[in-house]
């Protein structure tokens, strides 16, 4: 079991070493989702920070981030945001996901902390970084591996979240047949 567990933290910690490799000099921070095996996320989320990532949150109550499925039920990106600056302590950042630049536009008109550019085209980025024009802190999400990072290092964002630095790591192969006792 404690090789499994070695073997399994050392894959995440060493992938997430080569794809922050990628990013050096950009400015963009890489952090991990909370996208963990289940009973291991504060070992696999450990393993990214060993690596040299950064945690985005560790579960729901460390920060406001507003999805989909929220800013559907509250009717829309700005009434979401008002909702949640109401109910939150004034500490806590609130972030939302975006899809669209309408909906860019919406969240920095609502003064969103975090914007969140989900599964936009290179482009489409871009252009959102340009929109939100340093308002509000920007990250980019959404199928982010080390083998697509470099394609995203120009756009200026600054953060990069990607699940497959827990959930896609390889293991790194290990033994224990040389320990010896001493």
């Amino acid at each position: 079991v404690g090789l499994n567990y070695l073997q399994r933290m050392s894959g995440i910690a060493t992938y997430t070493h080569q794809v922050v490799s990628l990013l050096e000099g950009t400015g963009m921070t890489l952090v991990d989702t909370r996208k963990t095996t289940p009973n291991m996320r504060v070992f696999e989320k450990y393993a990214v920070t060993v690596g040299g990532g950064k945690n985005h949150r560790y579960n729901l109550s460390d920060g406001v981030l507003l999805k989909d499925n929220h800013i559907s039920a509250a009717g829309g990106v700005a009434k979401a945001i008002a909702m949640a600056k109401a109910y939150a302590p004034f500490v806590r950042k609130i972030e939302v996901e975006t899809e669209t630049l309408d909906m860019v536009r919406e969240a920095v008109g609502a003064g969103a902390d975090i914007i969140m550019l989900d599964n936009m085209s290179h482009d489409m980025m871009k252009e959102a970084v340009a929109l939100i024009d340093g308002r509000a802190e920007t990250e980019c999400s959404g199928n982010v591996t080390k083998e697509n990072i470099a394609a995203l290092a120009d756009i200026g964002v600054d953060y990069i979240s990607s699940g497959a630095l827990t959930h896609s790591a390889p293991i790194l192969d290990l033994s224990l047949k040389h320990l010896h006792r001493i």
